[in-house]
């Protein structure tokens, strides 16, 4: 599907974005390891959040999807049956591998596929410390795993492992793994990443704890199912939070919007760029902090983004890079390397298609180095059927002279399903 988007200034709004999409997968995998019904409200009805529902489905579990919310109706810690069938994870990274850890340690066998990006994602972060616990896997080639493969289910040891990467999807495999295994299971991240999984277990009746940088944890009988309220997804705000800095005359209030700690780089990095942002009303519902999240246009400068601050903005940075495009003087992201290995490489792709509406982008081993423009021009672009960017050429279509068109501008509806219209409804 082609998508045309026009310029636009004088953006204003008052809304929420649809539910965070690492909470509703999480939400969907550890009620059906409760015991007990998981009520879930605000659940994200995106493709890949879909694909975690069909996948805990064709393992036995009966979940209810209503308007209002989705119920799991958990079976308990060793409630999981063998799959009806191959597990299809879509699109989806994070179910991949986070059920790859989850279904190491269950006593049967299952194999795992995905659509031909899935195909593309390596898996060898997640099958290495994996096979240190004991996992076994069918289909490596010359030492690499790809979708799709096989998991026989065996029982699993606790380790100590230090992530060569910090990745949020690898540490919480491992989380998920641990669960069911012999002795502690300890993780060391490099920096710290999003933490909705260790969360979403301690409010579910697991006992995860944080010291330093290590994750410890301990094995666990049973969890116990309960309602969970799924805030607004920041990566999602994120779009609307670069609208509203570039767009002139703009002012946008995104209501009840998950800001996690380890989730709230987009924030800093606009702080540091000038954006006149504002964090209002923030709370703690579930465990998780949420906030409404003011924007005003502003006139943003470049910036440094690295080390650190990468983890808590990996899936924002085309859009930082959309920001950046419009910033006085130079934006250098370092430390990027992740964005290699996501539904396309964000890096190349981000280059590539800002590119084609006049951005000034190099790209470098890590990450990117972009130098401010006065203006952009509409062209033809591509979304390599990559939600975020599609999502990240439409924002800078608003600033662009003249129209913009978006190929394959459907895969949106992975992650933010009627994203064009709240476009059009500002």
């Amino acid at each position: 599907m082609k998508k045309e988007i026009f310029p636009k200034n004088g953006l204003k709004g008052n809304f929420t974005v649809p539910g965070d999409k690492s909470i509703s997968h999480r939400s969907v995998m550890l009620g059906s390891i409760a015991s007990g019904d998981t009520e879930i409200y605000g659940f994200l009805m995106g493709a890949d959040c879909l694909s975690t529902i069909d996948c805990f489905r064709k393992m036995g579990i009966n979940i209810d999807v209503t308007d209002e919310k989705v119920t799991v109706h958990g079976k308990g810690m060793y409630g999981l049956s063998s799959p009806s069938s191959t597990l299809d994870v879509g699109n989806s990274g994070t179910t991949m591998r986070l059920i790859t850890g989850l279904l190491s340690a269950q006593d049967f066998n299952s194999n795992i596929t995905g659509d031909s990006s899935i195909q593309k994602r390596p898996m060898n972060r997640v099958s290495i410390p994996l096979k240190e616990m004991g996992a076994e896997f069918e289909g490596e080639k010359d030492g690499k795993l790809f979708a799709p493969f096989g998991i026989h289910g065996k029982k699993l040891k606790g380790i100590h492992y230090t992530l060569p990467v910090a990745s949020a999807q690898v540490k919480s495999a491992l989380i998920l793994a641990g669960l069911y295994a012999e002795g502690e299971t300890v993780i060391t991240e490099p920096e710290a990443t999003r933490d909705h999984t260790e969360i979403m277990l301690n409010y579910l009746g697991a006992n995860i704890e944080h010291k330093d940088k290590d994750i410890i944890c301990h094995p666990v009988k049973e969890l116990y199912g309960k309602t969970i309220y799924v805030p607004g997804d920041i990566s999602s705000a994120a779009y609307f939070m670069v609208a509203g800095a570039i767009c002139e005359n703009s002012h946008i209030i995104l209501k009840n919007i998950g800001i996690n700690p380890t989730r709230t780089g987009i924030i800093t990095v606009l702080k540091n760029m000038g954006a006149d942002i504002n964090i209002l009303n923030e709370k703690t519902v579930c465990g998780e902090l949420v906030a409404d999240i003011e924007i005003k246009s502003s006139k943003l400068k470049g910036t440094v983004i690295e080390g650190d601050l990468i983890p808590k903005l990996i899936d924002e940075i085309p859009i930082i890079a959309v920001a950046a495009t419009f910033a006085e003087g130079t934006t250098i992201i370092r430390n990027a390397e992740e964005l290699k290995v996501k539904e396309s490489n964000r890096i190349k792709t981000v280059k590539d298609e800002l590119s084609k509406l006049g951005a000034d982008i190099t790209e470098t081993d890590d990450g990117m180095i972009i130098k401010g423009v006065n203006s952009l021009k509409g062209a033809e672009t591509e979304s390599h059927n990559d939600h975020r960017i599609a999502m990240s050429i439409a924002i800078a279509a608003l600033k662009c002279e003249g129209k913009t068109i978006i190929n394959n501008s459907e895969c949106v509806d992975i992650s933010f399903p009627n994203f064009y219209h709240y476009i059009e409804e500002l």
